[in-house]
């Protein structure tokens, strides 16, 4: 019998469940018990899901309260000093301060740094290792779950993040190489894993998804050293998981380590199966990675049953898995849920949960079984449904992306030029001062919505409540003396989602939900058909906005790329294409925006890093449409209109030629975090236009003082001038209070209002 087999699930629960109770644990309406009992919960509910869709080995330690690099770094005691005495206090306040940041009765951490787990929307916590950094086994999270597993009556294979993975995605706050831990390293990953033995776990996953990237030399040896290190300890079996892409040049590495299986992504790269098959010793298992872990449209069984059944014919059944490409963690829980989709979308598409059946469909296929017959014909009915649906396909769309020329994609006159029209146009200060976009989404924000949504609260009701939140936004913003003013995006649920409600090529799920950060989920559009603008989508209250104040108003608009990297994309077209598709619908929106009087327009592209390929090769091809897509969207206004786009929880060093190359007048970038540090590349490549670099950390609860400003400000002005030097936070303020927000812009004034002083002196 083919074992059908799982990497992750998802944590968060099919209704957010995870997120409610975190967040009511943090506003202290419920305590750690009553948080871990919905954690315990949560876990049963996901075993249970998994073993009735088919799965014969579902995971465990793949559930985290926030992060599962976070949960590494706790679990090897990789906590720095600063949390020390809070975490040996109360482990859990000490976990949430490393995530959150901390300010209460006279504590004042901040977070670690946070940036993209590989070319995802998922965000993991830096780990800040030291080249003195001693690793312990502190806690029995993946033991303790296992049990918890068995104790149900099911038996699951515990998930490890690798310990070259856990190296290499984390930060030397010294300057020393992270690798040179490994051999401290090493011995408590096999105390764990002795332990799991110990406990009964037959199989242990180890996730080494940096061997699909490019690694060097000292990277090699170190995965040489590590396997060959841990093939001689007492321990289960072991599973080396890889996946986001091929191995390419790696795969000879990875065929060689001594563990007893292999996970390949064959989604990401099908092309590789052939060479995976010749170089793994045929006594090894292979785990085929069949059906996306990262999408969620229907799976093509057909293309996926030659694929194992090409595997078959070189190996025995016996050492053949089927699983999806990578983690579920990047998609919903359960189209189940989903009561509101037309029969005809629905039918083409597959969450976490129809995934695992797939997989078991593809595994009664391969063990010759009638049954898997019908689902497959069900599966090629929808396959062909989709193909030929006129609801995916508009050729007035087409014939507008074949007919863009290269002056389409550029501005009409140099950033030097420009910039002296826009300084007379909107007449700022030095170190001028805006915020990123969003303002305080409160509980009566998000109730009006639901109210409107469900018909209890009339539009015209409705509207007259958001203009009242847009004046009280724009009076705050004028009292605390912001230079540059934004309309706060009270009608706006989610920064992808609503621009994509306006679009035509776009369908929405009502639960399909899945986890950015810690307590952050998304609910990605669905992109199936070709896309275009039916009409204006924020041109209104961008006007009405403007009409309340004499100084600038931005407008805000999601760009391109991060509207391709944030939905769930078509796959039966290039990236490139769907990405020309929205430059152009945004493109329009632009042009109205400046036509309506908004003299500075911001275009976000927080995703732009993100979607960078794994492998370097790769990197210029994504990039030339990705820039030329930002381009396209910005191009058609007048030189003495300002464009500024804002990034955010990525590394910029190695792309900074492409950042430049959007040509925005102002970027504004995260930086508190990092404590400026990733404002080195601008200064080394020496940016040409503006740049922003926030000076506070919107994702933590903590309020820093215009002191704590003025000396990140006074870094910035040691790398760039004065000049190019804009004052933000790091990202929207959706999440956040009126209170702490109010407090905190208050003080980013002042530290810039220093700033202008010490220049001016």
């Amino acid at each position: 019998m083919t074992i059908v087999t799982n990497l992750g699930f998802p944590r968060i629960g099919a209704r957010r469940e995870l997120k409610h109770a975190l967040e009511s644990c943090w506003r202290g309406e419920t305590d750690a018990a009553q948080l871990q009992a919905t954690a315990a919960e949560l876990r049963a509910r996901h075993w249970r899901l998994q073993r009735d869709a088919g799965v014969d080995v579902p995971p465990s330690n793949d559930f985290s309260l926030y992060d599962q690099v976070l949960d590494t770094a706790v679990l090897f005691d990789a906590i720095p000093q600063r949390y020390r005495a809070l975490a040996q206090r109360a482990p859990l306040d000490g976990y949430f301060a490393m995530a959150r940041g901390l300010q209460r009765d006279g504590v004042d951490l901040h977070a670690l740094e946070m940036t993209k787990w590989f070319d995802t929307n998922y965000h993991y916590l830096v780990p800040e290792l030291t080249q003195d950094q001693a690793f312990t086994l502190q806690a029995d999270k993946p033991l303790s779950e296992y049990r918890e597993a068995r104790a149900l009556g099911i038996e699951t294979r515990p998930v490890l993040l690798g310990p070259v993975s856990f190296l290499r995605l984390s930060k030397a706050t010294d300057g020393s190489d992270t690798l040179a831990l490994l051999d401290r390293l090493l011995p408590v990953y096999a105390q764990l894993l002795a332990e799991l033995k110990d406990a009964g776990a037959a199989w242990v996953q180890l996730d080494e998804p940096v061997l699909v990237q490019d690694l060097d030399d000292t990277a090699r040896a170190a995965f040489d050293r590590a396997y060959r290190y841990l093939a001689d300890v007492p321990r289960p079996q072991l599973l080396l998981a890889t996946y986001f892409g091929a191995l390419d040049d790696n795969l000879a590495l990875a065929t060689s380590l001594p563990v007893d299986g292999l996970h390949v992504d064959l989604v990401r790269a099908p092309e590789q199966l052939d060479a995976v098959l010749r170089a793994l010793p045929a006594t090894r298992v292979l785990s085929l990675g069949l059906v996306n872990g990262r999408n969620i449209w229907r799976a093509a069984l057909d293309n996926a049953l030659i694929l194992a059944r090409y595997a078959l014919g070189h190996r025995g059944p016996d050492t053949l898995w089927l699983a999806p490409s990578c983690s579920l963690l990047h998609c919903p829980v359960d189209l189940g849920q989903e009561k509101k989709l037309d029969a005809e979308l629905r039918s083409w598409l597959a969450f976490s949960r129809q995934k695992l059946q797939e997989l078991r469909v593809l595994a009664d296929a391969l063990d010759g079984k009638a049954s898997a017959e019908a689902a497959l014909d069900q599966a090629r009915a929808a396959i062909e449904s989709r193909r030929h649906s006129p609801r995916v396909h508009n050729p007035a769309v087409k014939t507008r992306v074949a007919a863009l020329t290269a002056t389409d994609a550029a501005r009409a006159t140099p950033h030097v030029q420009r910039q002296l029209q826009q300084a007379q146009a909107l007449r700022l200060p030095a170190f001028p001062t805006t915020t990123i976009g969003s303002f305080p989404q409160t509980q009566d924000v998000r109730l009006a919505r639901a109210r409107n949504k469900s018909g209890k609260l009339s539009d015209a009701d409705y509207d007259a409540f958001l203009a009242e939140q847009t004046a009280h936004c724009v009076r705050v913003q004028e009292q605390i003396g912001l230079d540059v003013l934004v309309h706060g995006e009270f009608e706006r649920n989610d920064m992808v989602e609503y621009f994509g409600e306006q679009l035509d090529g776009f369908a929405f799920t009502g639960n399909g939900w899945v986890q950015s950060y810690g307590s952050r989920c998304v609910k990605p559009p669905v992109i199936f058909g070709d896309v275009s603008r039916p009409a204006p989508m924020t041109v209104r209250w961008s006007r009405y906005a403007q009409s309340l104040t004499d100084k600038p108003m931005k407008g805000m608009l999601t760009g391109p790329v991060t509207v391709l990297q944030w939905s769930f994309v078509r796959d039966d077209q290039s990236r490139a294409d769907t990405c020309t598709q929205i430059a152009l619908a945004l493109r329009d929106e632009v042009n109205d925006l400046e036509a309506a009087g908004i003299r500075a327009i911001q275009i976000d592209e927080p995703a732009l890093r993100e979607g960078l390929p794994l492998r370097r090769a790769q990197w210029q091809d994504y990039l030339d449409w990705a820039v030329r897509a930002f381009r396209i969207s910005a191009s058609g206004v007048a030189d003495a209109t300002q464009i500024h786009t804002h990034m955010c929880y990525a590394q910029f060093n190695d792309i900074i030629e492409a950042v430049a190359a959007l040509d925005a007048d102002v970027i504004s970038i995260e930086t508190s975090r990092s404590r400026m540090e990733l404002l080195d590349a601008f200064a080394r490549f020496d940016y040409p236009n503006q740049i922003g670099p926030g000076v506070y950390d919107i994702h933590s609860p903590r309020v820093p003082d215009s002191a704590e400003m003025v000396e990140l400000l006074r870094k910035a002005s040691d790398v760039l001038p004065p000049g190019k030097l804009w004052v933000n936070p790091d990202c929207g303020l959706k999440t956040r209070g009126w209170p702490e927000t109010r407090a905190a812009l208050e003080a980013m004034v002042g530290a810039a209002r220093t700033l202008r002083g010490e220049v001016a002196a």
